[in-house]
């Protein structure tokens, strides 16, 4: 940790990233049908990231680069083991059960949603795809995790309470700190958190600040953190893509050529704002070990 940075509480053993990414173009190209190009992030760079900010479980989540093509993911946590767990893209209609069963055995425990990153803000298609998936993982123990903006999430309210499996939402459901509390959607996502099925990343707060220091997301993250916090988990976002922050053009002008930089983050300064937001060791501990343990079943 660096020494400018001072965390109000110490980092518990089993405290768990919940949103990375592993991106090897050289073994696993990248679908011809992705948005952006990342360039590489190794398990090596992930392993040194996180023994610099304290974390020691981790949970990989498929990026969008490569569609439903799972094979990067496979390979990373067979390197990783024990310590993490992955979140697939699978093809509802084509995914055979006996690819679900391999995915499981080598730790996936969440299938992702992911509307955000294809500009998709239809509730209806958000609801159908919802419907789709939880027909295929439903009693596996697995979650569904979605990325979209808040009103899409909203609007969804009614068939997540009906869901089989639980949501986790990302990013901090798509809300906007110069929003404040009063946003629309925003209430509906607290009733969604405290009714017990959704889970909430507090992760990558550059895509709800409109400020450096990300300070303005104290008001939304504390009134989420304060409504359920048995129900949040933290993330960095790791190696925290350029673009496809929510509303933004950041990806304009780029073609697929051309190699997207990564974005510069002050984690540690993150984990210093969750401390805050937080309010409590107990808490803290709740949203770095507890939470993501009964979620992603680390023993």
């Amino acid at each position: 940790m660096p020494d400018e940075t001072k965390l109000r509480f110490d980092i518990p053993p089993g405290a768990c990233d919940c949103h990375v990414h592993i991106f090897d173009p050289e073994h696993f190209p990248y679908s011809p049908k992705r948005s952006y190009t990342p360039g590489p992030a190794s398990v090596d760079d992930l392993l040194a990231f996180e023994s610099r900010i304290g974390m020691s479980r981790y949970v990989l989540v498929q990026a969008s680069p490569y569609g439903s093509d799972n094979a990067c993911l496979l390979a990373a946590l067979k390197r990783l083991g024990g310590k993490a767990r992955g979140v697939a893209v699978i093809d509802p209609d084509r995914t055979p059960d006996s690819e679900l069963d391999a995915l499981g055995q080598a730790g996936v425990r969440s299938v992702r949603v992911n509307l955000e990153a294809h500009g998709n803000r239809d509730p209806r298609a958000a609801e159908q795809a919802l419907d789709a998936v939880s027909r295929r993982i439903a009693g596996r123990g697995w979650s569904i995790q979605v990325f979209a903006s808040l009103p899409v999430i909203a609007e969804l309210k009614d068939k997540v309470l009906r869901l089989p499996v639980p949501l986790v939402v990302d990013h901090f459901g798509g809300a906007r700190a110069e929003g404040g509390t009063d946003q629309p959607g925003f209430a509906a996502l607290i009733e969604m958190l405290k009714s017990g099925k959704v889970y909430l990343k507090l992760s990558a707060p550059y895509r709800a600040s409109r400020e450096p220091s990300y300070e303005d997301v104290g008001d939304i993250a504390r009134a989420f953190i304060a409504a359920a916090p048995e129900r949040m988990v933290w993330a960095s976002d790791w190696p925290h893509t350029g673009g496809g922050a929510i509303g933004s053009n950041e990806r304009q002008g780029r073609s697929l050529s051309d190699i997207e930089p990564f974005r510069p983050v002050d984690v540690p300064k993150v984990l210093a704002l969750l401390a805050e937001w937080s309010g409590e060791a107990e808490t803290w501990s709740r949203i770095l070990v507890d939470n993501p343990a009964r979620l992603y079943g680390f023993t």
